[in-house]
Formats: C-alpha cells, sequence, structure tokens
C-alpha cells in the first residue's frame, strides 16, 4: 500500500498555526462548557439550543460554510460544509454532539460542573471531554487548514447533534432533512478515549444497544404482608427470579433462547491482535473499584466489554423503599434492562427475544409487560480499509506511537444511522482518556490533548488527501 504524505509546506503552515491559537482555543472550551447543555433535563432545552448557537457561530468563525440549524422534534442539529476541494478529492464526514449528561455539584464535584475551570493542565467540567473538546479540535482543525494551509485538502462536512447522551432519538430526522447533503466517503468520530498516555487507538467497532423498561403487575393493590403474605405472589420476588433466569451465575452467559444466535464471532486473528493491547485484570480492578471481576467465561475482560454482547439490570424498583418500615406486598415491581450488542444482533429482536423469555418464566399471578425505550445498532468497520492506513499515519505522526486498533463498548446509535443510510466508513479517533471521568463528577479534558488532538485532526485531513492521490 503506498506511504501517504502531505505537502509539507502547506502542513508546516497549519501546524504553526496551531501552535499560535493554543490560548484561544482553552478560552473557547472554556466558554463551550460553560453552558449547561443537559439534553435529557427539559429545564435546560434553552442551554441546549444556546450551546446550538455557540457552535453555529464557532463553525463560521473558523470558515465554514452553508452552516444551518436543523430542527428536530427534540433538539437541534447543526450541519456546515466546505467544499471546495474539487470533485476528485476525497469527502469527509466529522461527527460530534455537543449535549451533555446532567451534574450538579452535590453529585461529588470539587469543581463547579459548568464553570470551566482551568487547573492542573486540564480544563474541568462538564461536557469537557465527552464531547466538546474532542468536537472542537475538528472545528480547529478546519480553521487552520483554511486560514493558513492555503485551503482544505479534503472537502469536509461537519454534523453535529444534541441528543447523543439521550439516545440521539431525533437524529433520524437530520438525515431526513440534509438528504444528500451529508453523504461521504470516510466518517470520523472523535468521543472516545486513547489507550494511555500519547497512546492513540482507533476504535473500528461500537456495541448497540437495546434498552426497555420491564413491569410485573401483581394483585389489584399494595397488600398488608401480615395478612395476605404467603397467599399471592409478590411482584418484587417474582420480578427476581424472573431477571435471575437470563443470566448464569457462574459462566456469566446469557440464557436467553436465540440471544447468541446472530451474533458475529471474532475471527482468531482478531482476538490474537486484541491480546497485545488489551489491559491487565488488575487494571479492571482499578478501574471499576469491585473485588473480583466477573463476565462470560472463555474470554478476557477487553474482549467481553468489545466484542461480546450482555444483558445487565441497571434498575430496580418495588415496594416501600423510604424511611422506617412498612409491611406491604408491593402491586407493582419494575426494572430497568438494557443489552450490549454487536454484529449482527438487531436491537429490536433482542428486546423481543427478553420479552419472551420474561413471559415464559413469569409465575402464574403476575402479568408482565416488556417496553422498547432506547436503542442503537451495533458498527463495525473493516480496519483493513485503506482510509485507515490514513488515519494511522497521522495519529503516529502526532503522539509518536502506532495506534492500537480496539473495538468499543460502549454505543453512539448516530453512527450506525449513519454508516447504514450514507453508506460511510466509521473510524473513531478519540483524544480522551478513560481518567477524564466522562459521565462521571470532574470530567476533565487535558490541554495537552485538545493541542494535539487538534493536530491529529488537521494530519488526518491532510493524509486522507494524500492516500486519496497516492
Amino acid at each position: 500500500m503506498p506511504q501517504a504524505s502531505t505537502p509539507q509546506a502547506a502542513l508546516s503552515a497549519v501546524l504553526e498555526h496551531i501552535g499560535k491559537e493554543q490560548d484561544r482555543y482553552v478560552s473557547d472550551l472554556q466558554e463551550f462548557v460553560r453552558i449547561p447543555s443537559v439534553s435529557a433535563d427539559p429545564k435546560h432545552k434553552e442551554d441546549v439550543r444556546a450551546a446550538a448557537e455557540w457552535l453555529m457561530g464557532r463553525l463560521e468563525q473558523a470558515g465554514m460554510e452553508n452552516v444551518t440549524l436543523v430542527e428536530t422534534s427534540g433538539h437541534p442539529g447543526i450541519v456546515a460544509d466546505h467544499l471546495h476541494a474539487g470533485p476528485d478529492a476525497p469527502t469527509l464526514l466529522v461527527y460530534g454532539h455537543y449535549d451533555t449528561q446532567p451534574a450538579e455539584k452535590s453529585d461529588g464535584w470539587v469543581h463547579e460542573p459548568f464553570e470551566g475551570a482551568l487547573e492542573g493542565g486540564r480544563i474541568w467540567g462538564r461536557g469537557s471531554t465527552d464531547d466538546k473538546g474532542q468536537l472542537i479540535c475538528h472545528i480547529n482543525a478546519a480553521e487552520a487548514w483554511l486560514k493558513s494551509g492555503g485551503g482544505l485538502p479534503i472537502n469536509l462536512k461537519m454534523v453535529f447533534e444534541g441528543e447523543e447522551e439521550v439516545g440521539s432519538f431525533h437524529f433520524a430526522e437530520i438525515l431526513d432533512k440534509t438528504g444528500d447533503r451529508l453523504r461521504a466517503d470516510l466518517l470520523i468520530v472523535s468521543d472516545s478515549p486513547m489507550r494511555g498516555e500519547d497512546k492513540p487507538a482507533i476504535t473500528y467497532s461500537l456495541r448497540g444497544l437495546s434498552y426497555f423498561f420491564v413491569d410485573v403487575d401483581g394483585p389489584g393493590s399494595d397488600l398488608h404482608s401480615g395478612i395476605f403474605g404467603g397467599t399471592v405472589w409478590n411482584p418484587a420476588e417474582a420480578l427476581a427470579h424472573m431477571l435471575a433466569t437470563c443470566k448464569d451465575p457462574k459462566s456469566g452467559k446469557v440464557l436467553i433462547d436465540g440471544f447468541y444466535d446472530d451474533v458475529v464471532e471474532p475471527t482468531a486473528e482478531e482476538r490474537e491482535r486484541l491480546k497485545e493491547v488489551s489491559d491487565p485484570d488488575a487494571v479492571f480492578l482499578k478501574n471499576t473499584g469491585a473485588s473480583a471481576l466477573f463476565g462470560e467465561e472463555g474470554w478476557t475482560p477487553t474482549e467481553r466489554t468489545g466484542l461480546r454482547p450482555t444483558f445487565e439490570v441497571n434498575g430496580i424498583r418495588a415496594g416501600y423503599i423510604g424511611e422506617g418500615s412498612k409491611t406491604v406486598i408491593p402491586r407493582t415491581a419494575h426494572a430497568k434492562v438494557s443489552c450490549r450488542l454487536v454484529a449482527d444482533q438487531d436491537p429490536h429482536r433482542v428486546k423481543e427475544l427478553v420479552a419472551t423469555h420474561l413471559k415464559k418464566v413469569a409465575p402464574e399471578g403476575v402479568r408482565v409487560s416488556v417496553e422498547l425505550h432506547n436503542l442503537g445498532h451495533p458498527v463495525r468497520a473493516d480496519p483493513d480499509h485503506p482510509m485507515f492506513v490514513a488515519v494511522e499515519k497521522a495519529l503516529v505522526d502526532t503522539f509518536d506511537n502506532r495506534p492500537a486498533l480496539l473495538p468499543e463498548g460502549g454505543s453512539i446509535p448516530a453512527v450506525a444511522d449513519m454508516q447504514k443510510r450514507l453508506g460511510v466508513v466509521p473510524i473513531l479517533v478519540g483524544f480522551g482518556h478513560k481518567d477524564e471521568n466522562m459521565h462521571a463528577p470532574e470530567e476533565s479534558f487535558r490541554l495537552k490533548n485538545l493541542f494535539r488532538g487538534t493536530e491529529a485532526a488537521a494530519r488526518i485531513y491532510g493524509e486522507i488527501a494524500a492516500q486519496k492521490r497516492g
């Protein structure tokens, strides 16, 4: 495969521009983080829109064109492009999200969650690494090419949404309204962690998601447990028994009929390659704070989180859990359950398999309903695709380390939608770190990676163009 390279003079000018603008990059990200764009909380609806408007202004300032707010039934999306590299140049689509998880100081934060504090070489705040800091690296990179490199060497398109943290419910509306405008050769997503300090990673797969509510109804009302205890099925107990039948407590294997039927098994080569970059068990123990690991037998923790599907109970609610005692048999019991999926599992089919199983094992005297609440299809790309070579070279030149090829355990529903609807090859190149507390108190983003992420994005644009020429 030919070795890609970028015109050195143009790249040197781009990198020089990035070096001079670092102070502005920091202040921009601080300003962005200060907008509490919490998509899950209706009281922040206007804040989410304010973040979208801020982002539009930053895109226009960078020199991107046709910057458009795309209204949806929920929070808006943003699209922009710059298409002057010519019909023979490759077209890259960059995706990111500007919404954040909820955050309150009382959750365990030292810093104010939406202050954007600067301390210890990091910006602290909700959304700083997930995904505002990573997203803005691409805008900075595009600006550097447009203002100092003689123009972008590729045709560049960008799409940012405000609902990733709540499941991208209305992302399909963005695709519907933009039509062919977002078609591209390659999709880059920067919304994932690196492997470690100065150790980049390219993620080639994402797990999908089937998330559902399980409701168990029993007697017509709460009952006195002394008068009626031992005469009817307690919905809380029934739910516990039902959920316990879904997974083998020894092997970790999901016991639902048909659950593994559509799973694409990893190749021996893939598993061997993953061994070279897998974290040891001790690292997983440290990161989880657990006293022991548990999971599907025959697979390492790294394989379990990237290559295997799961069944997890996320929450259970039933009966009286307030102060003091209240001796009742509850009328209802509820659980929230999620299954992380791998190619080629379908979230709708998995929900039906789970529902069938739970209704089959439900005891007589209770009624069971299973409602699909959130879903995302799994994503898998070919790591031998030529565009991976260009991205890999850009990361090597930036971090002086060859990137690890990794599967990712999380889900980004919009990526699956774009792969299916637009036919793009997806590559995830993250600039965050696992210790930057995505979704947790004290989220942060390293300034070093704000600058190097911008450099990496700029190099990626050049290398993609060079790969096409080569």
